[in-house]
């Protein structure tokens, strides 16, 4: 049987696990995560593949040809057209989300990566202004 002391040397080597997990492990754990979701952005939204199908009929709608009378294929075309054009608006405005979507996620990581290393000394920083009397403004 095993028994831990919070005594002297287990506090400190505790300290030091998590600081050495912090600036070691934990900062590739979190840009692994940061990649693992802009590929989850880009798998979701497919931008490469609605640029590669812009101008596809919208749910193949009318995709098909039409055999008849000039009068039937004329307005086989025009909904044939219709059905471009609406597929055009769609996929474009779903690229444009998808990239306003991964521009989101691109900025937040890189804010996220450049904070990493700062945020254990946050609580060192509020004590010390905490002991020095500091209180912020808007308080």
């Amino acid at each position: 049987m095993v028994y831990y002391s919070l005594n002297g040397y287990n506090e400190d080597m505790f300290l030091v696990g998590i600081l050495s997990w912090w600036y070691n492990e934990g900062w590739r754990q979190r840009y692994s995560l940061i990649i693992s979701r802009l590929a989850s952005v880009s798998d979701r939204f497919s931008i490469i593949i609605l640029l590669s199908t812009l101008f596809a009929p919208y749910r193949q709608i009318s995709a098909g040809g039409v055999k008849g009378a000039i009068g039937v294929q004329f307005r086989a075309f025009i909904d044939r057209l219709i059905s471009r054009f609406v597929g055009l608006l769609v996929r474009l405005l779903m690229v444009i989300v998808g990239l306003i979507a991964l521009i989101y996620q691109i900025i937040v990581g890189a804010i996220v990566l450049l904070f990493w290393p700062l945020i254990p000394i946050f609580p060192v920083v509020g004590l010390i202004l905490f002991a020095i009397g500091w209180i912020p403004a808007w308080l």
